[in-house]
């Protein structure tokens, strides 16, 4: 089953060490081969890699695309939206309290 969402980065350092720490030890908790893009044009990656998601420089405002394929595909999207909307877990006020749901997550048509 794949499964996939995608929500915009209200944490204001984006995912970036501490943020990319905390989505690649909740990726990794996932059977699933779970994968994350930044905006519209930036190629697919390992979200269980530390150096890739750090390496991909998302900023705060940035849309993050994540999608999983396994049998926990939709728990994995599901749990690493919730991750970034609640501005991974470091409340500091700095988000302004804005919603970065965009949209539910999308069973990606698997027969």
């Amino acid at each position: 089953m794949v499964a996939q969402t995608d929500i915009i980065i209200t944490h204001a350092v984006g995912l970036h060490a501490r943020p990319s720490v905390k989505f690649t030890k909740l990726a990794k908790t996932f059977k699933s081969g779970v994968e994350v893009s930044v905006n519209d044009t930036a190629a697919w990656i390992d979200a269980k890699s530390i150096v890739k998601v750090m390496g991909m420089k998302a900023p705060e405002g940035a849309r993050l695309h994540i999608r999983a394929d396994g049998d926990d595909a939709q728990q994995a999207v599901l749990a690493l939206r919730d991750l970034v909307q609640r501005d991974f877990g470091e409340s500091n006020g700095e988000s302004g309290g804005k919603s970065g749901a965009d949209k539910d997550v999308a069973d990606a048509g698997s027969a």
